[in-house]
């Protein structure tokens, strides 16, 4: 399988390159999401991402036509009936940007980095995650385009993740591709 080569390829690389910096001791595995489950021997590594604010991502999410909506009307990061995209990824952002023009459909966002989601590495709150509002059109476009991997789950070409979470997809954007 491609992915599985190319995925073994970087993992080859950042150990190798880990090891050139002297990289030796291990960590503790942090908790991980319920939508991602890392292949048996993975490594852990840490990428540096570009973080975006509240404001920054509301720009880019209106010029390219998607909505975002909170049960609580507001932003506040600290507050779970809020929407927040403070300290979202900016692939995250790129990767919703992408979905929109793929699909042509309504995106409605309804969850992002603000607090009550679950935890992990790939969590919303570290800005890997954005739940989308279940119209039909985004439905579609994930049954028609993305693998079923089982357990709701499909995965695109790009390895990004949506869930179908019953009242709600979540997505987890590895890359800023849809």
């Amino acid at each position: 399988m491609r992915t599985s080569s190319i995925r073994a390829a970087i993992v080859a690389a950042v150990i190798t390159v880990g090891s050139l910096l002297g990289a030796g001791s291990a960590a503790a595995a942090p908790e991980q999401d319920p939508v991602f489950t890392p292949t048996s021997g993975a490594t852990t590594m840490s990428v540096l991402v570009t973080k975006l604010t509240h404001a920054q991502a509301t720009t880019r999410f209106r010029n390219a036509g998607i909505t975002w909506s909170s049960s609580g009307n507001c932003s506040n990061r600290n507050n779970s009936t809020c929407t927040s995209f403070e300290q979202i990824n900016l692939a995250t952002v790129q990767g919703a940007e992408t979905l929109k023009r793929a699909c042509g459909c309504a995106l409605n966002i309804t969850g992002g980095t603000e607090t009550g989601h679950a935890s992990g590495t790939y969590s919303h709150w570290n800005g890997y995650k954005l739940d989308f509002s279940k119209y039909s059109g985004i439905g579609n476009y994930i049954h028609n385009n993305f693998t079923y991997i089982g357990g709701g789950k499909w995965r695109a070409a790009s390895g990004n993740i949506y869930y179908d979470e019953g009242n709600h997809w979540d997505v987890t954007f590895y890359s800023c591709g849809c």
